[in-house]
């Protein structure tokens, strides 16, 4: 390798891939801040449009002015782009254009492919990539179809069109912007139509695109056995399974409690009829899983359910994909870690495979990272929002920053209102969520994640529990 070469290498995937989106957020940002991205032809200031540029290219949802009136139809198509950029990648969308052009990917490159998924290999990239093009534009095609069907006959069809693009493209990306104006989807949250296409395009989305291509040939193989075909034998990764049980787990728990806590209260589903309220209990329960569509008014929810949204927020989607948050893989390797414990046994396992003690270790790491990251936002915003003329309570602002942390979009109506200092806050909190805390934390310590210690002192017991 010679000395330029050994140069490259000194900024490793992790400083490549947090590099790369700050660049499309800057992008972003002097393309919001031009007067023709504002209705009134004027600019919004850097600090808006750059929380505006990382909320869609993190697809997180929270906005300072409200996506339909505040921006032109240049500033929302700019939105659009940030989001879909977002959602895949840049350098997963900057490598698919060099596949195409004929370019060989290097060794490099499939490095940062494999890190940005969280791959554990780095084998049949570009196949890879191709699939996660295709799977993506299949599912944001037949739901902008969907949608476009709804709204058409209410806004006509260019604008039933474009808002059905809009927000299949949001929820499959789990970014939550909306073009339907200052209520979201609240005045939809008794169609069905809407709410089943945006459920299934956000856990689409939240499941990750080694799960969904995991399903797609799934389907291919019962349908082959089906038809009495010959066909190899597919079973589906522990992975997979895990993702997609805690994933279920999470979204039944999530409606069942809403609708509980939510029942009685008039602000919310008091008023109205028993299937409606599963349904927006359902929706409600999705939608916290980083996706951030608001169909009930946040700020109406009760304690209880604000409190829950925050667990689930924190939680998120599942790796590899369009969610940001601690990840529900995550959550499933320790609670299998806990179940182990009680048991006593001496390896933890998932469909009977055995999960590796440096995945426990890394699980352990994001969590305490993410609670460190939520405690510390939180402390900082309860200072910093005293003194602009509005009295938060504490849980509205830890509702903020988990939401902003867990990349899901939802706010109970401080976000406009946030000072300076606020908004940098969430925009950092933004930024971090989506890439991962310890992306961030080996971009700026370059610390490489597999180095091997070569010192290995005495193992010595401690007390714990």
């Amino acid at each position: 390798m010679n000395a330029k070469e050994k140069g490259l290498f000194k900024f490793g995937p992790p400083h490549i891939i947090v590099f790369s989106f700050f660049i499309v957020i800057l992008i972003g940002t002097f393309l919001l801040n031009l007067p023709i991205s504002s209705q009134n032809g004027e600019s919004i200031g850097f600090i808006d449009a750059m929380f505006t540029a990382t909320s869609a290219v993190c697809v997180t949802g929270l906005v300072v002015v409200n996506t339909y009136y505040h921006w032109s139809l240049f500033g929302k198509i700019v939105i659009l782009l940030l989001i879909q950029i977002g959602g895949l990648g840049f350098m997963s969308l900057f490598t698919i254009v060099l596949v195409f052009l004929g370019k060989k990917i290097t060794l490099k490159g499939r490095i940062l492919i494999q890190e940005s998924f969280n791959l554990s290999t780095f084998k049949g990239m570009v196949m890879f990539l191709k699939k996660i093009i295709k799977v993506t534009f299949v599912i944001e095609g037949l739901g902008a179809i969907i949608l476009s069907l709804r709204f058409i006959p209410e806004y006509g069809f260019i604008g039933g069109v474009f808002r059905g693009i809009f927000h299949s493209i949001s929820a499959f990306c789990n970014a939550g912007f909306d073009i339907l104006g200052a209520n979201s989807l609240m005045p939809y949250s008794t169609d069905y139509v809407i709410n089943v296409t945006i459920m299934v395009l956000i856990i689409l989305g939240g499941l990750g695109f080694t799960v969904l291509i995991d399903i797609s040939k799934y389907v291919k193989y019962k349908i082959a056995k089906f038809r009495k075909k010959k066909v190899e034998l597919f079973i589906m990764t522990a992975h997979s399974k895990l993702a997609l049980t805690i994933t279920a787990i999470l979204i039944l728990l999530g409606a069942i409690l809403t609708f509980i806590i939510e029942y009685k209260n008039p602000e919310t589903l008091l008023n109205l009829r028993f299937d409606q309220k599963i349904l927006a209990s359902m929706f409600q329960s999705v939608t916290l899983r980083t996706a951030g569509f608001d169909a009930i008014g946040q700020a109406d929810l009760n304690y209880g359910s604000k409190f829950l949204a925050i667990i689930l927020m924190a939680i998120g989607g599942s790796p590899g994909g369009t969610a940001g948050g601690i990840k529900t893989v995550t959550i499933g390797a320790l609670v299998l870690a806990v179940i182990s414990v009680i048991k006593g046994k001496d390896c933890i396992t998932a469909f009977k495979k055995t999960i590796s003690v440096s995945t426990i270790q890394k699980a352990l790491s994001v969590i305490m990272m993410m609670m460190t990251l939520i405690f510390t936002a939180t402390i900082i915003l309860t200072m910093t929002e005293k003194g602009i003329g509005i009295q938060y309570e504490f849980i509205d602002i830890l509702y903020e920053v988990a939401s902003a942390l867990g990349t899901v979009g939802l706010s109970t109506g401080i976000t406009p209102s946030l000072s300076f200092i606020g908004k940098i806050v969430i925009i950092l909190c933004m930024f971090i969520g989506r890439l991962g805390p310890i992306t961030i934390v080996l971009a700026l310590s370059f610390t490489k994640l597999n180095k091997k210690n070569v010192i290995h002192y005495p193992e010595e017991k401690i007390i714990v529990g």
